[in-house]
């Protein structure tokens, strides 16, 4: 049983957070789901599975939000459908454009409470970060994220409605006619054009632990790599940990996507200050977890996320205790080097670009890809580990003016 607080954190199990009007929002629901609703709504089996199918279909694979749109829906049946159901979006309180081309948005849930996604484009890909957590509980010194308290779990909708809503900002759904198909065939018979995509690959590095909110990333993870809607390849998905042991082999099992884990430190002294779930599941153990993570290869290899902190992790003694600790477990891995992104109170300095290069240089030596990641969105804090909610509680406010004042202090 979890206990609660900053490493094992209970929150209350939510699949679908509740509307004011009463209608349920099928965003993030699997096509059994909205089935099954259907029947309770008392559609008989013949018709909740045609109609289910068929809006499973235009919520993710066209982006439809309004019923009256499913052309291949008997026009009596839409007003059905919306007194029951809607199909929603995120609230969007903030959309922020950097200098650099990404995005950031501030959202906001049906229940009020904020989070962040942001779209970072790059000339052969374009990667969406999302949250799974409003808040978070690990409180990683090096991350802005980490001086939030976390609030709640977030939804497979919630989840899966940012997704969505970068399609739409993107303007990334098919063109064309879906009408033509008979009513009563089990098979749309329409025709579209998909137009070539900006949006390429998902991360779950923004807000949150998501390996704390398993079920529901799990399930928002199936919905977004379903054939029938958004139809994206696990293969360019990533989720990130910063190490709960005990879900790591479950993940790779049942969701499959790419691992990538947030190391940043090579010895348990340093780790358990900068990622205090060091001290719950220590750096062996987790690159035990790493070894055994289902379908790790040379093809699919997994990332180490290695943030750059001056004095604290950046030494030539560093890399070589990383090369070693990779050889030892015999890990299918690369090294994602991360110049740390400062933020109001952050209690450390990054790395020169020197000492960052003399770095990925000696892993690099040894046959292991080391990379410098360069920083996007700084302008509009959505660089790596800047991300929180602009809508401050007063408990968090406080926080950040006292570390403020301490970092003033030693200053």
């Amino acid at each position: 049983m979890q206990i609660p607080g900053h490493i094992d954190p209970v929150v209350t199990p939510r699949a679908i957070t509740p509307r004011t009007d009463g209608r349920i929002d099928l965003m993030g629901l699997s096509h059994l789901q909205i089935r099954q609703l259907f029947l309770e709504s008392q559609l008989d089996e013949k018709a909740a599975k045609l109609r289910s199918k068929q809006v499973f279909h235009w919520i993710y694979h066209r982006g439809v939000t309004d019923f009256e749109a499913m052309t291949d829906i008997a026009k009596t049946m839409r007003p059905w459908l919306a007194q029951r159901f809607v199909i929603g979006r995120p609230q969007v309180i903030e959309a922020q454009v950097s200098t650099d081309g990404t995005r950031k948005w501030l959202l906001r849930t049906d229940d009020t409470q904020d989070y962040e996604m942001v779209f970072i484009p790059d000339a052969d890909r374009g990667t969406l970060c999302i949250s799974s957590q409003v808040g978070c509980t690990l409180n990683c010194r090096f991350c802005h994220t980490g001086t939030m308290r976390l609030v709640r779990n977030l939804t497979p909708g919630e989840i899966v409605g940012q997704v969505m809503l970068a399609r739409d900002a993107l303007g990334e759904w098919p063109k064309g006619n879906m009408a033509g198909g008979s009513d009563d065939e089990d098979d749309d018979s329409g025709h579209y054009t998909a137009d070539g995509r900006m949006l390429t690959n998902i991360v779950l590095m923004g807000m949150g632990e998501p390996l704390y909110n398993f079920d529901n990333v799990r399930d928002a993870l199936k919905v977004v790599m379903h054939g029938d809607g958004l139809a994206l390849s696990k293969r360019r998905i990533t989720l990130s940990t910063s190490g709960v042991v005990p879900m790591m082999e479950k993940a790779g099992e049942e969701i499959g996507v790419n691992l990538a884990v947030s190391l940043h430190a090579v010895s348990k002294e340093i780790r358990d200050e900068i990622v205090p779930l060091n001290r719950k599941y220590g750096i062996e153990e987790l690159l035990q977890a790493c070894a055994d993570y289902p379908g790790a290869n040379n093809a699919r290899r997994i990332t180490f996320e290695y943030v750059m902190l001056k004095d604290k992790n950046d030494s030539d003694e560093d890399a070589r205790e990383l090369v070693r600790l990779i050889k030892q477990y015999k890990l299918p891995a690369k090294v994602n080097l991360i110049p740390f992104n400062p933020w109001p109170g952050a209690p450390y300095d990054c790395s020169s670009p020197e000492r960052i290069r003399a770095f990925s240089n000696l892993i690099f030596e040894h046959g292991i890809s080391a990379p410098v990641r360069t920083p996007r969105g700084r302008d509009i804090m959505a660089a790596c580990g800047q991300l929180k909610s602009a809508a401050e509680k007063k408990s968090r406010a406080e926080l950040d003016r006292l570390a403020e004042e301490k970092q003033a202090a030693l200053g």
